[in-house]
C-alpha cells in the first residue's frame, strides 16, 4: 500500500511540474485553451485518445461487462469508440476549418450571439459535474490509499488538480494524456498477456455463448438498442471536451486522421478491460462489487512494482480528466460570455480571466464533491442532458446552409426540455430519442419558417 501512495504521490508531482514547465509557453488565450492549434498528430491522438479512456473505461467497462456480458459495453468501450471514430470522420476537419477556438464559437459565427450563450449554459453543467465526480473518486482512491479521512483527500484532490490546470491549460493536459495514456496502455498489455500465460485455451472455454450477446438478449426491443447507443455516440459526438482536442491540432488532415487513430486505439485497448470483464467470472466468481474486478485482477497477476505504476496511472487518468472537464467549463464562460461582454481586452487578460473561471469553476466542483452524495447518478444523466439539442444545431450548422437563430434556439430549448419531461415526469422509456426527435423535427420546422438560407463558415 505504501509503493502504491508514493507512486500516485509521484505521478501528482510530475504533473503540477509538467503544468507549471508549460506555463512559461502561454501568451495568449489560445495558447492556454487550445494549445495555440500546435498539436501535432502524437499529442493530438493521445489527448482525444484519454478524453475519456482512463481510470472508468478499465473499472467501469471491466465491472458491467463481468455482470452482463458484451451487452455491457454498449457505452464503454464500443459506444465511446464509435463516437471518436465518427468525430473524426465527420467533424474534425469541417470544424477546424471554421478556426473556432471552443464549439460555443460556431454557434454565434452561424446562427447568433444568444444562440451561443444558450449552447454554454446547456454545456457548462455537464462538465461541471463530471469534474466533481472525478474529484470525489481521486478523494476516495487517495483515501483508501492513505488512510487519510476522505473529506480531507477529497480537499487535497481538488486543489491539486485546480492548481494543476490553472498552470498549464490544455497543452500540459495534452502532455500528460501522452504519459497517463502510455503507461495504461503497457500496463493493460502486460495484464493481459500475463493472464493469458497462466490459463491459456481454458480460459476462453470459459465464457458463455450468452455473454457474447452485444445487443442483448431478444426480450431488448430495436428501441431499446437504437437508446442505449444512441447516447454514448450522438450524445458525445459534439461534445466540448472532445471537439476541442480536435481545434487544437495543427491542422485539418491533423485532426481528422489523429481522431480516427485514437478511436481505433480506444477500441482496440479497450478490448482489453472486456477480455478480462468475460472471464472474470470464472477467475473471481460472486464479486461484491464487480467494478473491483480489473484492479483485483491487477493486483493478483501483476508484480508489485508493475501494480503500483499501473494504479499511479488510473489516478493520472482521472487528474486528467478533471482538468479537461474544468477547462472546457471555463473556456466557454471566459471566451464565450465574459470576454465579449468586456470588450477590448489584452491576451494577458483573457489568459487571466480563464484561469480565475478555472479556479471558479474548480471550487464550485469541490463543494459538489464534497456534498453531492449521487453525484455519478448526476453525471450519467447529465450526459444526456441538452446533448440532443447540441447534436441537431453542430449536425446542421456544419453541413448545411439552412435554418437561422429561431431554428437553432427552438432545437436547443425543445431538446432539453423534452428530455426534462421524459426523463423526470413521464418516465418514457426513450428519453433521449425523444428529445432527438423533437429538437431535429423542432429545428426542421423552423427553418422552413424562416427561409433564410445562411452562408457556410468552413
Amino acid at each position: 500500500m505504501d509503493l502504491i501512495l508514493w507512486t500516485i504521490i509521484a505521478y501528482v508531482l510530475a504533473q503540477l511540474a509538467i503544468g507549471v514547465i508549460i506555463s512559461r509557453q502561454i501568451k495568449t488565450e489560445d495558447d492556454y485553451l487550445i494549445a495555440g492549434r500546435k498539436l501535432g498528430y502524437g499529442l493530438t491522438t493521445f489527448t482525444i485518445f484519454a478524453t475519456w479512456f482512463g481510470a472508468e473505461t478499465c473499472i467501469g467497462a471491466a465491472g458491467a461487462i463481468y455482470i452482463r456480458g458484451l451487452s455491457g459495453g454498449t457505452a464503454d468501450p464500443f459506444g465511446y469508440a464509435l463516437c471518436i471514430l465518427f468525430m473524426g470522420l465527420f467533424f474534425a476537419a469541417p470544424v477546424w476549418k471554421m478556426r473556432l477556438t471552443t464549439i460555443a464559437d460556431l454557434f454565434r459565427l452561424r446562427f447568433a450571439i444568444i444562440v451561443e450563450r444558450t449552447a454554454v449554459i446547456l454545456m457548462i453543467p455537464t462538465s461541471l459535474l463530471w469534474a466533481a465526480a472525478q474529484i470525489r473518486a481521486f478523494g476516495q482512491v487517495l483515501s483508501a490509499s492513505s488512510g487519510i479521512e476522505v473529506s480531507m483527500t477529497i480537499t487535497i484532490s481538488a486543489a491539486i488538480v485546480i492548481i494543476y490546470t490553472l498552470f498549464g491549460g490544455l497543452l500540459a493536459d495534452a502532455w500528460t494524456d501522452v504519459i497517463q495514456g502510455v503507461v495504461l496502455i503497457v500496463g493493460l498489455i502486460v495484464l493481459f498477456v500475463t493472464i493469458i500465460s497462466h490459463h491459456g485455451q481454458s480460459m476462453l472455454q470459459s465464457i458463455q455463448p450468452d455473454q457474447l450477446q452485444i445487443f442483448g438478449g431478444p426480450e431488448i426491443s430495436w428501441l431499446d438498442l437504437i437508446e442505449a447507443w444512441a447516447i454514448p455516440v450522438i450524445g458525445s459526438v459534439t461534445a466540448a471536451e472532445l471537439i476541442t482536442r480536435a481545434i487544437a491540432a495543427r491542422s485539418h488532415q491533423v485532426a481528422q486522421r489523429s481522431a480516427v487513430i485514437a478511436g481505433g486505439l480506444y477500441l482496440g485497448i479497450g478490448l482489453i478491460p472486456v477480455f478480462i470483464g468475460l472471464i472474470g467470472y470464472s477467475i473471481l466468481p460472486g464479486l461484491e462489487n464487480p467494478e473491483q474486478l480489473l484492479p483485483m485482477m491487477a493486483q493478483k497477476y501483476l508484480p508489485a512494482f508493475v501494480y503500483a505504476l499501473f494504479a499511479g496511472a488510473l489516478i493520472s487518468a482521472i487528474l486528467s480528466t478533471v482538468d479537461s472537464a474544468l477547462l472546457v467549463s471555463a473556456s466557454l464562460l471566459s471566451h464565450n460570455i465574459i470576454v465579449p461582454l468586456k470588450g477590448n481586452l489584452s491576451e494577458r487578460e483573457k489568459v487571466w480571466l480563464a484561469r480565475s473561471a478555472v479556479l471558479g469553476f474548480g471550487f464550485l466542483a469541490y463543494i459538489l464533491a464534497l456534498h453531492a452524495e449521487g453525484v455519478y447518478a448526476l453525471v450519467k444523466e447529465a450526459s444526456a442532458f441538452g446533448s440532443a439539442g447540441i447534436f441537431t444545431v453542430v449536425f446542421f450548422g456544419v453541413f448545411t446552409r439552412w435554418g437561422g437563430p429561431y431554428s437553432a434556439m427552438a432545437a436547443l430549448l425543445s431538446g432539453v426540455l423534452v428530455w426534462i419531461t421524459a426523463a423526470y415526469f413521464t418516465q418514457s422509456a426513450h428519453p433521449y430519442l425523444t428529445s432527438l426527435a423533437c429538437a431535429a423535427g423542432a429545428y426542421t420546422i423552423m427553418a422552413v419558417w424562416e427561409r433564410k438560407p445562411l452562408r457556410a463558415y468552413y
